[in-house]
């Protein structure tokens, strides 16, 4: 695969020395049909993962971005659901936990839907993947309309768009919920810690932690929130992964899962027009989202959106990262993106060791500059956040976090998250979708528009 790196790129040195470092990064990282996030600490496919891996991967290489996505979507479950990870049968069961054998996917979400020829896991990540897929298409439309690959995507997407704003809405809202901590992509934020409190943890005994065979415990969630971590699973899979009859122990509305929805609809119209189809429903769903994110979820004195804890229909009390991902959204009330960057300018979140944005509040009592979602910053928010900030013209700040990032991203040799108060680096180092965002920040068209 060297010709990815011989392809058209950035003249300045720093440029290209970072973008061969990145590009390096995927193709080591490359199984054969997708893309690990961590050869080390994650060696299966994670699904919001795929979806930022193919965005960075459009630039090395249109057709390996699309087998990105593609392959993911090979493990969609019947009943729409993508689950947030797709197991590699070479893997022996014991390189990560939970492994295939205690998800039993095809036995136990036989009844929901799951594939009898993938195992996977039977929980979710954030709907990130029809933003992914449009970006994908837009690298070469030429390409894409060859091989048919939105014709084939576009059903598969929607699906998984009416699982959520279906069997999901589990408050009664219109936003989708989470029913797990690893289903926001941001494991152990303390935003969950109210609602965790009411599960009790499986004992120590009946799982073993691979995670912390590669990773630092003082970098990952405690044993204890991995208990309850285990529970949560365990109860989801003995109830058949059925959101119909499963007693949820813990359901919230988050911020950024519900924000990135919205994007995605938004990018499910542009391939609807694309496809010949009526884009109206997709930018209606998108709207009629909107208002509710900001009805249900925004406060405007905290100037975030905040978490809600379904278990007690309350706000939860805490400032995270999640509830400035929503700047994506398109269409939020001025006042409401005016206040979103003070939050983000403000001293909660401007870190004094990077450009990045801390996961959680600087001043917050749960704060923890070292561990995992409870204070380190991260790569893929950064990404989100900028993006965001771009679209409401919002350009300085924009061009301040693309420029913090680069300059992070090859300091830190890739790495999954850093230090915000040391700007050391943290987690794994050569992670994939740090390296396929930098490769997307290096090629960032300003004025590209967003779908």
């Amino acid at each position: 695969m060297t010709f990815l790196l011989d392809r058209p790129a950035p003249t300045a040195t720093a440029s290209l020395t970072l973008r061969r470092g990145a590009a390096r990064v995927l193709i080591d990282n490359w199984t054969g049909t997708s893309t690990v996030p961590s050869r080390t600490l994650y060696p299966h496919q994670w699904s919001w993962d795929s979806a930022f891996i193919a965005i960075g991967l459009r630039h090395l290489s249109v057709r390996r971005a699309q087998q990105e996505l593609e392959s993911l979507l090979a493990g969609q479950w019947a009943d729409g659901r993508i689950p947030h990870i797709v197991f590699n049968p070479a893997v022996p069961h014991d390189a990560y936990f939970p492994s295939p054998d205690f998800w039993r996917s095809s036995l136990a979400g036989r009844a929901a839907g799951a594939p009898a020829s993938a195992e996977t896991s039977g929980i979710v990540q954030p709907p990130v993947h029809a933003l992914a897929a449009w970006l994908v298409h837009q690298a070469d439309p030429e390409q894409s309309r060859r091989r048919g690959f939105l014709t084939r995507l576009y059903p598969r997407l929607a699906a998984w768009h009416d699982y959520l704003l279906t069997r999901r809405d589990l408050g009664g809202g219109g936003l989708a919920a989470i029913v797990h901590p690893w289903e926001p992509g941001m494991d152990n934020s303390p935003c969950w810690d109210q609602a965790l409190q009411r599960v009790e943890p499986a004992a120590a005994g009946e799982f073993h932690r691979a995670d912390l065979d590669h990773g630092h415990p003082v970098d990952r969630p405690t044993d204890l929130d991995y208990g309850r971590y285990v529970r949560l699973a365990t109860d989801y899979r003995d109830a058949g992964y059925d959101d119909r009859v499963a007693r949820h122990g813990f359901a919230v509305e988050d911020p950024c899962f519900n924000a990135l929805l919205i994007v995605s609809e938004r990018a499910l119209a542009a391939m609807a027009q694309e496809l010949g189809k009526d884009p109206t429903p997709h930018t209606a769903r998108s709207e009629e989202l909107t208002r509710r994110l900001v009805t249900r979820l925004w406060d405007d004195e905290a100037g975030l959106f905040r978490v809600r804890d379904l278990h007690t229909d309350t706000l939860v009390d805490e400032r995270s990262v999640s509830g400035l991902v929503p700047l994506i959204v398109p269409h939020l009330p001025h006042d409401t993106v005016q206040r979103l960057h003070q939050t983000l300018d403000g001293p909660q979140f401007r870190a004094p060791a990077t450009a990045l944005v801390p996961s959680y509040d600087l001043t917050g009592h749960a704060f923890d500059a070292k561990r995992y979602w409870r204070g380190p910053a991260w790569f893929n928010t950064a990404w989100l956040i900028q993006r965001g900030l771009r679209a409401h013209g919002l350009h300085d700040n924009a061009e301040r976090l693309r420029n913090g990032f680069l300059e992070e991203a090859g300091r830190s040799d890739f790495a999954e998250y850093v230090d915000p108060c040391t700007g050391a680096a943290r987690g794994a180092r050569h992670f994939s979708w740090t390296a396929a965002l930098t490769l997307d920040l290096l090629r960032a068209h300003p004025k590209e528009p967003m779908p």
